[in-house]
């Protein structure tokens, strides 16, 4: 039978047994077993020396048993993921303090509120309520483990507050308190004091009525006070400021920060953040230069 276009039938070979395989000479068989053994060496030798992680460290150091370097230490490669800590930028001199630009009553009559929300670890006895004058200057110094820091309380700017941060100066409330926050952020830049509890809870166990005006400013060498998102919140925690500070008109102001003083901050701001302590998640906490304020006096 013929295949389509007339050609004839695919003829399959018929099967023949395989000739047996000729036998190799002595040379031969040595240059085979030869070719052999180089080439296992050549693999094992990429394989301990040219394939990576292969008798090596995880981080890349050759195997090296201890005390057989002669060759000084080692250069170690290892991931990281820390950030270079950036110089704290301070800035020199100092802001103006702030005016009012329409003077208070002289005197003026100030009331102090009983606090029962805010933990008050340390209590202290309310100021009594009344008439203060609204005029003068008082003068305060921080005697602290990092060194001294004068202020000048100014009653033109807020006279109730002053009533109050004498007033619990002379009870030796802040003698044995922390200074528990500072920030080195730009727009930020404070070490913040005067809570009894240490960890930004605490305060006196009465509230201070806010003392602000519009156009109220903040910088270098200021003194104001600290309070809740809520208005009239103050007690006993205030703030230093060293630097940039850009914040809204609602914190008190209520004096200024001697040259020695700045000098103490800038070398606690330079000192940083103390990360491995808690702090309020924004990039501030307990500065690694501990502040403690071991007697303050008028």
């Amino acid at each position: 039978m013929s295949e389509p276009g007339g050609r004839p039938p695919y003829q399959y070979p018929q099967w023949q047994p395989p000739a047996p395989p000729k036998k190799l000479s002595s040379a031969a068989t040595v240059l085979v077993a030869g070719s052999v053994v180089v080439v296992i060496v050549m693999v094992l030798a990429f394989l301990a020396w040219g394939y990576p992680g292969f008798l090596r460290e995880p981080d890349g150091r050759a195997a090296v048993a201890p005390g057989s370097w002669t060759g000084g230490p080692p250069t170690l490669v290892t991931p990281t993921t820390a950030v270079p800590s950036t110089p704290v930028s301070v800035p020199g001199g100092r802001v103006p303090l702030p005016t009012r630009t329409k003077p208070l009553a002289n005197p003026v009559t100030c009331a102090f509120t009983p606090d029962a929300v805010t933990p008050a670890p340390k209590k202290a006895t309310l100021p009594p309520d009344g008439p203060a004058p609204s005029s003068g200057t008082a003068g305060v110094r921080l005697t602290t483990t990092a060194g001294d820091i004068g202020l000048t309380l100014d009653r033109a700017l807020a006279p109730c507050t002053v009533v109050s941060f004498l007033s619990l100066v002379r009870q030796g409330f802040y003698d044995g308190t922390s200074c528990h926050r500072l920030s080195v952020t730009p727009g930020l830049q404070m070490l913040q004091c005067g809570d009894p509890a240490g960890d930004g809870t605490g305060g006196p166990g009465y509230t201070i009525r806010d003392e602000v005006f519009p156009g109220l400013t903040y910088g270098r060498g200021i003194l104001a006070m600290a309070k809740t998102a809520e208005p009239d919140t103050g007690g006993s925690q205030f703030f230093l400021v060293y630097g940039d500070t850009t914040i809204p008109p609602e914190y008190t102001v209520f004096g200024s920060i001697d040259d020695q003083g700045l000098a103490v901050l800038d070398r606690v701001a330079r000192g940083g953040v103390d990360q491995s302590r808690p702090g309020p998640g924004d990039g501030s906490g307990p500065p690694k230069i501990r502040v403690t304020l071991t007697h303050v006096t008028t």
